[in-house]
């Protein structure tokens, strides 16, 4: 499941586009697809936001500033929707065993030199021993991808060890409301939040294409509680006033009115957590 803020368009094979109800496995199938396809275009166009920094969102806010990960260096880490694994080399330059993950075999293939480890895999079934993290994290990837989300923070959880963080960037759930506009039109609530129907992408032959799956800010904080997770801190990144290029939907009209991302930091039970720096 890529993350890097997603802005999807439809492809010619791609007949409608709405919200209707999507299986947990059928949403893979067609976000791997969907991104594989999508790897090389997506990429040339983002690079020079995404390249070289760990970046939790279109607002801008990097992990350098931020500090929601702790302590990186000697540290063994997870990333989930890595995509090109931009966030992942970052982290290896600052002295972190870091290992990206990502449901395209495409996106991977893009990792920027120096190469970090990168493996293709499905986050709700990682390819690790229980306890191989100290901390796990995804910026926009994997979670919104992801009908079943209680199975992936279990998941997670099982690959930490004891007090290990998560760390993950979605887009704000009161988004849901609005419509994907980042201009006037952007700013009319058309849904209820509470509307938890996926929003998916259909091929011609009635298959999922591509599928991002709403839950609201409490399903998140029940799941990850569930999961054996204490939520640390909720981060709501401001939109900056240098920032006037918008990202897809976001933009500055809509950042400076309604938040564009959450990010949940949370810490699995049963250890001393490394501690954090608040954003500035």
């Amino acid at each position: 499941m890529t993350g890097a803020f997603p802005d999807p368009r439809h492809h010619p094979d791609q007949r409608t586009a709405g919200y209707r109800p999507a299986g947990a496995s059928e949403s893979v199938r067609g976000n791997r697809s969907w991104w594989d396809a999508e790897a090389p275009i997506y990429r040339a166009e983002h690079v020079d936001h995404l390249a070289g920094r760990l970046v939790w969102g279109p607002e801008g806010l990097d992990e350098e500033q931020a500090g929601l990960l702790g302590e990186l260096a000697g540290r063994s880490i997870v990333e989930l929707g890595a995509g090109a694994g931009d966030c992942t080399a970052w982290l290896v330059r600052a002295g972190a065993q870091a290992v990206a993950t990502d449901l395209s075999a495409a996106m991977l293939r893009l990792a920027p030199n120096p190469v970090p480890p990168r493996i293709q895999c499905d986050a709700r079934r990682l390819p690790f021993a229980d306890r191989s993290f100290d901390i796990a994290f995804s910026a926009y990837g994997a979670v919104p991808f992801i009908g079943d989300p209680e199975r992936l923070f279990a998941e997670v959880a099982r690959v930490l060890r004891p007090g290990g963080r998560w760390v993950f960037s979605i887009t704000h759930p009161i988004r849901w409301a609005f419509p994907d506009d980042p201009g006037p039109g952007g700013l009319q609530v058309t849904r209820s939040y509470f509307d938890r129907t996926p929003y998916v992408e259909t091929a011609v032959d009635g298959a999922v294409a591509y599928a991002e799956h709403h839950r609201t800010v409490g399903d998140r904080i029940r799941s990850l509680v569930g999961a054996g997770f204490t939520v640390l801190d909720l981060v709501e990144p401001e939109w900056p006033a240098t920032l006037e290029k918008p990202w897809g939907a976001w933009s500055p009209l809509r950042g400076r009115l309604i938040p564009g991302t959450a990010i949940f930091v949370c810490m699995l039970a049963g250890g001393a957590d490394p501690g954090t720096r608040r954003p500035a």
